[in-house]
């Protein structure tokens, strides 16, 4: 693809009128100053935001479950729900969250860097064109727990900006591809991420009680026997994006770094921004719901969330902070939004509309906060589980027309 800049991948310019119609609307001033009015220099009009309508053929297929309010949120009052309302409160919290998942003292990320393997070939990657070299990065962690994070590194780019990219639980290739290329395009390099056990990531870590053993884990609910009162299993899954961060930062030195994810790498991409302040801008899709909407969601219902998502798994730290604190801490910075996206239909999970309980109370209290834009993308034009054409439009938008002038 032949490099173009990051606003004609949205759509072209036009104006809002020309300098002799402005001077036709003020006679005295046009005969004044005629040829001040002549030259006066017409100002760009940006592309508006892509707006997607209801899918008719899809809605008409679901019940009222999808289209009304849920029972969950009748007399809940989300704003005593959250805890955050200062931006001193987001920087003693994610402390505190960091502490936990890291049982440290002193609530510091680590800062420790992957081992590098530049210029790899990539079997276990769909083809992406516009690609100047791909790395592969390994991040080593407790129990001998690996984890595969590549990086490509696009052909042309006018910004220097990163992405991280989140697949989450082994979904489908097809809405990573779309993404990642989509980034590519527009000379984002892409850090393209799974869960841990998933994908192209190992299977194989020590036993917890035996270490000269090593075991193949098959599912995220099988880590019980990790998890104690000194070791976080939520490590392993946030981890990774920290030590990329750390080699992204330290080689690279981007103006910004984004993070968007699908499903459980929505939940990556939630999480991971609340906690980590050096990612800019995320855009977490079909990845979580607050605790007392869990029951909502016709489909599943109750959704409980995997391993990672479930309070009843780790109760220290989702006793730190339910998911609408941690929408706010992943927006509230300089330069830094996020856009919680969730399909109305989703075939999956996270549906429905019970979004719309808590959605004005987060986006007010960044507000108040006043350092920071928090909202929300409900995606009605499809039925699947995944950032669909018209998401991926609106998160490009607002990357390059809302933020383009930002780092």
């Amino acid at each position: 693809m032949s490099p173009v800049s990051r606003r004609a991948l949205i759509g072209t310019f036009g104006t809002f009128g020309t300098a002799a119609a402005s001077a036709a609307a003020s006679p005295s001033a046009s005969a004044a100053t005629p040829s001040a009015a002549a030259a006066r220099p017409v100002p760009a009009r940006l592309p508006s935001r892509p707006v997607g309508p209801v899918n008719a053929e899809v809605a008409a297929a679901h019940g009222i479950d999808y289209k009304a309010l849920p029972q969950e949120v009748v007399g809940v009052d989300c704003e005593e729900l959250m805890t955050v309302r200062t931006e001193e409160d987001t920087r003693t919290l994610r402390a505190a969250l960091v502490a936990e998942v890291w049982k440290s003292a002193d609530g510091l990320l680590p800062s420790a860097l992957p081992e590098v393997e530049r210029g790899v070939d990539a079997p276990e990657l769909p083809a992406f064109a516009g690609v100047r070299r791909v790395d592969r990065l390994s991040v080593r962690m407790p129990f001998d727990l690996s984890s595969v994070v590549f990086l490509l590194l696009p052909r042309h780019s006018e910004h220097g900006r990163f992405a991280f990219y989140h697949n989450g639980h082994g979904e489908e290739p097809g809405t990573m591809t779309r993404t990642a290329q989509a980034l590519l395009d527009a000379g984002y390099a892409v850090l393209l991420f799974a869960m841990p056990f998933y994908h192209w990531n190992p299977r194989e870590l020590r036993d917890p009680l035996d270490p000269t053993r090593t075991v193949t884990v098959e599912s995220h609910n099988d880590l019980g026997p990790w998890e104690t009162p000194e070791f976080s299993t939520l490590r392993f899954f946030l981890e990774p994006p920290a030590v990329a961060m750390n080699h992204v930062l330290r080689e690279y030195r981007p103006p910004s770094v984004q993070m968007i994810g699908l499903s459980g790498g929505g939940w990556a991409a939630t999480v991971y921004p609340a906690l980590d302040p050096r990612v800019t801008r995320s855009y977490p899709a079909a990845g979580s719901l607050p605790f007392f909407l869990r029951s909502a969601p016709p489909k599943p219902s109750p959704t409980t969330g995997d391993w990672e998502q479930r309070r009843d798994r780790h109760p220290a730290f989702y006793g730190i902070s339910d998911f609408m604190d941690l929408y706010a801490l992943a927006a509230v910075g300089a330069h830094r939004r996020q856009m919680q996206i969730l399909n109305r239909f989703d075939e999956c999970c996270f549906n429905a509309v019970g979004h719309r309980g808590y959605e004005p109370v987060v986006r007010h209290r960044v507000e108040v906060i006043g350092n920071g834009h928090w909202e929300l993308l409900e995606d009605a034009t499809h039925g699947d589980h995944t950032i669909s054409p018209f998401a991926l439009s609106v998160v490009l938008w607002d990357l390059d027309v809302a933020c383009g002038d930002l780092p």
